[in-house]
């Protein structure tokens, strides 16, 4: 009895050695729209879904697959089955190849209008793979390249999937469909009417990557898991690793933190950002990579063992040899690594290298557990706004104060609060990071400094959130700070830009703050 495996696919990844090892086993393949027409312009076989079941595609293909002689060949129990497909002509189909629309995708570009998003709602995919997953018995469904090697190396050995095997992918299938079912009752919930773009329901429906080898601390349990379907390598989660050991919990959240702060600083210079702990202790910038490693390692060289190295450009071999002359470092991260740089890093196998997008997508919402529920917020993405960034103070910044306010205040965004960051030429001078108390966050930004052999005299300061009293600016302007640039909205704001025209500092509201618990 002839085989068949029904293909309609959004991600193509794997397809076609996959559509190779069915043909030359004897699968015929049946397939629609575009993808029929990406297989055939690869010169392969197949058989469209309209011409089989004789009835055409409809409705600028809103309507291809739903037809008794397509879910009858997938929804056949045989041997009970046969005398109503043989009087019906329906044929068996073994194999059901499918994924769905991306709707996500499609939601998360500028300016998507609700009726594209609705033409992004798959109909005749969820209905296919819900069927091949209830009839697993016999149909096995396949919604994930990653998944394919299975079918592949089964053909390849003239024997069929298991039971279990099928009653897994079943499982996998339904997980699928939910979760994209999830994702779109979460848009039509969302209250467009209002400001808020949380939505009334929240679904996340997430799938283990893999297990860690413990959690933030040896004695809790870990894993790392993404979004359902989510197979492209377009996010921090699914960027490859490409030497050393498994990234553990901590170097993943750290890495993250790593990245994100790097991605604010933008591309017109090469930067380098150095983290420990989840918070920056390094960061520059400079016409060279190098030069911004070197500036970034100097701001905190004792922190920055052990640390996280973020860059913005490709890693060749020079830098990868002085930052392993310098320190050692857990997670180097870049778009790119030069293979030289590479062979140099393998001789150290617990230095894991990971090549990220620059754009590497964000998520849309930040989640924290409490007891009995969840916190949700909006992810913090603007720097600022720029209708309501102003100067305060009689003094302006100079063109190169500005340039190094708006450098401190987009690493003081990726700093715990409260958070304090003194900076010149863009580096860091001293970071003051995670203190109960703002003046305490200024005092030990100073002794970083101190201890760097840096001057403060001329730097520029920032401040993830408002002066609730003028002790801070006090602190800065006695170890040499000329330019401040915090969020405004104290009550006590009046006297606060007074004290800094008595004590001649340049200072700029941004009207937005950056708390980071």
């Amino acid at each position: 009895m002839t085989k068949r495996a029904l293909i309609s696919v959004s991600n193509k990844t794997g397809l076609i050695e996959l559509a190779k090892v069915l043909i030359d086993n004897g699968v015929e393949i049946l397939s629609t729209g575009g993808t029929a027409a990406y297989l055939r312009a690869q010169h392969l076989p197949l058989r469209d879904v309209a011409e089989y079941t004789q009835f055409p595609e409809i409705m600028q293909g809103r309507v291809k697959t739903l037809h008794p002689k397509v879910h009858g060949g997938i929804l056949a129990r045989l041997p009970e089955d046969n005398a109503i497909m043989q009087q019906l002509g329906i044929d068996t189909i073994d194999y059901v190849i499918v994924n769905l629309y991306p709707f996500q995708e499609t939601i998360t570009k500028e300016g998507c209008t609700p009726q594209e998003a609705i033409e992004n709602i798959d109909i005749g995919g969820p209905t296919l793979i819900r069927a091949a997953a209830k009839n697993n018995e016999r149909v096995a469904v396949f919604v994930a390249p990653s998944d394919y090697p299975l079918l592949i190396e089964a053909l390849q050995r003239k024997t069929s999937l298991s039971p279990a095997d099928r009653w897994q992918l079943a499982g996998k299938a339904f997980f699928h469909t939910a979760a994209y079912d999830r994702l779109i009752a979460d848009y039509f919930l969302q209250d467009k009417k209002s400001e808020n773009i949380l939505p009334t329901t929240l679904h996340f429906s997430l799938e283990q990557k893999n297990s860690l080898r413990y959690g933030e601390n040896s004695h809790q349990q870990a894993g790392l898991y993404v979004t359902a379907g989510n197979h492209g390598n377009d996010t921090l989660a699914m960027s490859p690793l490409l030497q050393g050991k498994a990234l553990s919990y901590n170097n993943l959240a750290d890495s993250d933190a790593a990245w994100a702060c790097l991605i604010a600083l933008g591309t017109d210079k090469k930067a380098c950002v150095i983290v420990k702990h989840a918070n920056p202790c390094g960061v520059a910038k400079a016409d060279s990579l190098t030069q911004a490693y070197q500036k970034a390692y100097a701001a905190d060289s004792t922190s920055a063992f052990g640390g996280i190295i973020a860059l913005n450009d490709t890693l060749d071999s020079a830098l990868a040899q002085t930052i392993l002359e310098q320190q050692f470092v857990e997670v180097i991260l870049a778009p790119h690594f030069e293979a030289a740089a590479l062979a140099l890093l393998q001789k150290k196998p617990n230095i894991r290298c990971l090549q990220v997008a620059l754009r590497a997508q964000r998520p849309s919402y930040e989640l924290k557990a409490i007891s009995g529920g969840y916190l949700v917020q909006t992810v913090d993405t603007p720097l600022w706004p720029n209708d309501t960034m102003k100067v305060v103070t009689t003094l302006s910044p100079t063109a190169e104060q500005w340039q190094d306010l708006k450098f401190a205040w987009g690493v003081a965004k990726y700093v715990k609060s409260n958070a304090i960051v003194y900076a010149a030429h863009e580096q860091t001078l001293g970071i003051g990071a995670g203190q109960m108390s703002r003046i305490d966050s200024a005092r030990i930004a100073a002794l970083k400094a101190k201890d760097a052999q840096f001057s403060l005299q001329g730097a520029v300061m920032a401040s993830d959130a408002f002066f609730p009293f003028s002790d801070s600016l006090e602190s800065a302007h006695a170890a040499g700070i000329t330019a401040i640039i915090q969020p405004g909205g104290a009550m006590r704001d009046e006297e606060i830009i007074a004290r800094a025209n008595e004590l001649k500092l340049a200072m700029v509201f941004t009207g937005m703050r950056h708390f980071k618990h």
